[in-house]
């Protein structure tokens, strides 16, 4: 035989060796048992996420951002769902933000209704208060709309039901959309 056959078959012989030896390893160790965690993913039932700065000619500076989710398994009860979501509003320095709680999120399309609690603000009396947002996934062109668009402040609201909110009207600034929504698919 040839030098460079006999490198050949000698390279092939150890990659077998080699092979059967880590077989004959994988099948002497103790199998591990499969649980829950192991088995493929569900898709989670409903979900909004991302943030967006609003467009305005003002200069207001409006951000809103999401972390929303409703995980498969309560799929049937748009109230368990879970997470946060912030905004703030700003111009020449003056302004409030807020942080709430996620109690409820219902998603259609590209189209999400979230609602929650003020969980802590710096604007007065905000503190307690259920707010909601409507966002609709557009791409590079979202928009978004929220429960105090026609009182002016999250709060002069009384009383806001679970997933409450008004339609997108707002636009976000270019190039700072990114929400996504993942819809939610009852059994009905």
């Amino acid at each position: 035989m040839k030098r460079r056959t006999k490198i050949v078959v000698l390279g092939s012989a150890l990659l077998l060796t080699a092979g059967a030896a880590s077989a004959a390893t994988a099948s002497d160790a103790p199998r591990e048992r499969t649980t829950a965690s192991d088995a493929p993913r569900q898709r989670e039932a409903a979900a909004l996420t991302g943030t967006a700065k609003l467009y305005r000619s003002a200069g207001d500076d409006i951000t809103f951002s999401f972390d929303a989710h409703l995980a498969a398994e309560d799929k049937a009860d748009p109230s368990k769902a879970t997470g946060t979501f912030e905004f703030s509003h700003y111009l020449n320095g003056e302004g409030a933000r807020a942080e709430v709680k996620v109690d409820c999120l219902l998603t259609g399309g590209k189209v999400a209704v979230v609602s929650g609690v003020v969980t802590d603000s710096d604007l007065p009396r905000a503190k307690g208060k259920r707010v909601g947002v409507t966002v609709h996934d557009l791409g590079r062109h979202d928009r978004l709309g929220y429960s105090w668009a026609s009182t002016g402040s999250p709060v002069d609201t009384k009383e806001l039901p679970k997933c409450v909110s008004s339609a997108p009207f707002e636009k976000v600034a270019k190039g700072t959309g990114d929400f996504t929504v993942v819809p939610w698919q009852p059994e009905l």
